[in-house]
């Protein structure tokens, strides 16, 4: 059993967007920007990270639903950060809140949001 995890408990991962992580990684026809499913990914990196200190013995978290909005675009070449913060919990379900941003020129641009759900199971 995980120990308890406090409210607040965070994680931020970061990742330089490549051509791998784009829109056109997945169809020649669409732009180089970074992709829904590659932001989801790194907040759920977020998610992971933030709750990981808390599993025990051969625990792990897995997703168990996303809520979130892709707002802005970032091409490649730019840095992606993302933050978890454990939000609520709900027996074994924990409700983390995500975002994801870039920092250019001394600019803040948030690119999403949301909320991500995530459980302890043991592998």
């Amino acid at each position: 059993m995980s120990k308890p995890v406090p409210t607040g408990a965070r994680a931020e991962v970061h990742e330089t967007v490549e051509l791998r992580h784009t829109l056109t990684a997945r169809n020649h026809n669409l732009p180089p920007v970074y992709s829904t499913p590659n932001m989801i990914e790194l907040m759920e990196m977020a998610c992971f990270h933030a709750l990981q200190p808390f599993a025990e013995g051969d625990e792990i978290t897995v997703g168990t639903h996303i809520d979130v909005r892709h707002s802005a675009a970032c091409g490649i070449g730019d840095t992606v950060r993302a933050e978890a913060v454990m939000e609520s919990f709900d027996g074994r379900f924990y409700k983390m809140r995500a975002c994801a941003w870039v920092e250019k020129d001394g600019a803040v641009t948030t690119i999403g949001s949301g909320t991500i759900g995530r459980a302890f199971i043991s592998v």
